[in-house]
C-alpha cells in the first residue's frame, strides 16, 4: 500500500494560484470547472496566498490539510478516485510502448503527453469536471468551500514542484511505477522459445537496436505533391499522416522495449478515436455520442455505448445491492449489463468491471462522466 506523504505548509506569498506548469494549470482548470461559486474560489485564492493552509498530506485518493481561518480552524479534504490495478496495468502498457516516456520518468520528468497515453488506455489520469470531491468541517454548502479551494490551489503549487504528486494521489509513487515498468520491460517475450535458449544465446553478433525516432509534430510534416482523395482537404490529409506516424512510432517503441503492441482497432473504434483526437476533422453529429463515450472511457466506454452484453450475474447483482443499500427508495431495473436508476439515470458495466454513468437527454441515453469500479462513487 502506498504510504501518505506530508508537504510543509506554504508561507504567505504573492504567487499565481493557477500555477506555472502544464500539470498545475490542468489541475486548476478541473477545480474551477467543477465549482459553482466563483466567490468561494476567490476567497480560496486569498487563503492560499496568505499562508493559512497547514501541512498538506497526500495519500492515494485523498488530500487533506488544516485551514486556519480568523474565526475557527477547519479540516478540509479533497478526494479523487484511485486508479484500479487494471487501470495501472493498461496505463503501464501504454507508457512502455512509448520509449521516451520511460526515459523521461527515469530522469525525473513527467511529460504531459502521459495524459494521452492514459487516454489511449481508457484511463483518466488528470481529474476532470466532477472528479474532485471536496469536503470541509465548516458549515458552507458550496463545493468547494473557500477552505477546500485554498487547499486545491496549493496542490497546484506542489504540482509545479513535482508533478509526480498526481501519481501518488492516483495510487502510485514514481518509484513504484518505474519499478513496475522496468520489471515488465525486462520479461522475455519470445513465443515458443525455451527461456534457457533465450538467456544463453550469444548476442555479440546482434546489431544494437535503433534509436526511436523523435516524435513528429504537425509543423514538421511535409505533405506536398500528394493530391488528397475526393472529400479530403489538405489539412485533413496532414492530420491523418500525423496520426499514422504517431501510431507507427508507438508500435516501434513497443517492439524495441519488448512491450505489448497497442491493440488494433476496428473501423468504428478508429473513426471515433480520430474524431476525438482531431476535432479539426469536423466529425458530424452522428459521431458526437461516440466521441463523448471515447473521451470518458476509451474503447470500453465506446463498447458499452454501442453494445449490450451479459455479465456474470453475481457482478451485476453486487452493484445493484450496493446501490440499493445506499438508498432504500431507489427503483432499479436491471437488463443485460445495464442498471437503470429512475427515469433518467443509468449505469452500464463494461467488460473490465467499470461502471459508466449515463443520463437520458432529449430521449437519448448519453455518456455523462468517467467510469468507476465503485458504482457508489460514479459522478453523473
Amino acid at each position: 500500500m502506498t504510504a501518505a506523504q506530508g508537504f510543509p505548509a506554504f508561507s504567505a506569498q504573492s504567487r499565481s494560484t493557477r500555477g506555472r506548469s502544464w500539470w498545475a494549470k490542468a489541475w486548476v482548470q478541473a477545480l474551477e470547472d467543477t465549482s459553482l461559486d466563483n466567490d468561494q474560489l476567490r476567497r480560496g485564492r486569498r487563503y492560499a496566498n496568505s499562508g493559512q493552509v497547514g501541512t498538506i498530506t497526500i495519500s492515494p485518493g485523498r488530500i487533506a490539510a488544516t485551514v486556519y481561518a480568523p474565526e475557527d480552524t477547519y479540516e478540509s479534504v479533497v478526494q479523487v478516485d484511485e486508479l484500479s490495478a487494471d487501470d495501472w496495468q493498461r496505463f503501464q502498457e501504454q507508457v512502455a510502448a512509448r520509449a521516451g516516456h520511460i526515459a523521461a520518468l527515469l530522469d525525473g520528468e513527467m511529460p504531459h503527453d502521459l495524459v494521452e497515453a492514459a487516454s489511449d488506455a481508457g484511463v483518466t489520469l488528470l481529474p476532470g469536471i466532477g472528479d474532485l470531491d471536496p469536503s470541509c468541517t465548516c458549515d458552507a454548502w458550496e463545493l468547494p468551500c473557500q477552505h477546500a479551494a485554498a487547499l486545491c490551489y496549493q496542490v497546484a503549487w506542489l504540482l509545479d514542484a513535482d508533478p509526480f504528486v498526481l501519481l501518488l494521489l492516483r495510487g502510485r509513487t514514481r518509484e513504484a511505477l518505474l519499478d513496475e515498468l522496468q520489471a515488465s520491460s525486462t520479461r522475455p517475450v519470445e513465443a515458443g522459445v525455451p527461456i534457457a535458449d533465450v538467456v544463453t544465446t550469444p548476442t555479440a553478433d546482434l546489431p544494437e537496436p535503433p534509436e526511436l525516432p523523435a516524435k513528429v509534430t504537425i509543423e514538421q510534416l511535409a505533405v506536398v505533391g500528394i493530391e488528397p482523395p475526393d472529400g479530403f482537404g489538405p489539412a485533413t490529409l496532414q492530420l491523418l499522416v500525423l496520426d499514422a506516424a504517431r501510431r507507427a512510432r508507438s508500435i516501434l517503441g513497443a517492439l524495441l522495449h519488448n512491450a505489448a503492441v497497442p491493440q488494433p482497432l476496428d473501423e468504428w473504434h478508429d473513426t471515433i478515436r480520430l474524431a476525438a483526437d482531431f476535432p479539426h476533422l469536423g466529425a458530424g453529429e452522428e459521431l458526437a455520442l461516440g466521441i463523448q463515450a471515447w473521451r470518458y472511457g476509451g474503447a470500453p466506454g465506446l463498447d458499452v455505448l454501442a453494445h449490450t452484453w451479459t455479465p456474470d450475474a453475481a457482478e451485476l447483482n453486487r452493484g445493484r445491492t450496493e446501490l440499493q443499500a445506499a438508498d432504500d427508495d431507489l427503483t432499479i431495473t436491471a437488463w443485460a449489463n445495464q442498471l437503470t436508476l429512475g427515469p433518467d439515470t443509468q449505469l452500464r458495466l463494461d467488460r473490465e468491471g467499470r461502471w459508466h454513468p449515463y443520463r437520458l437527454i432529449d430521449g437519448i441515453w448519453t455518456p455523462s462522466g468517467p467510469p468507476s469500479k465503485d458504482p457508489l462513487v460514479v459522478e453523473w
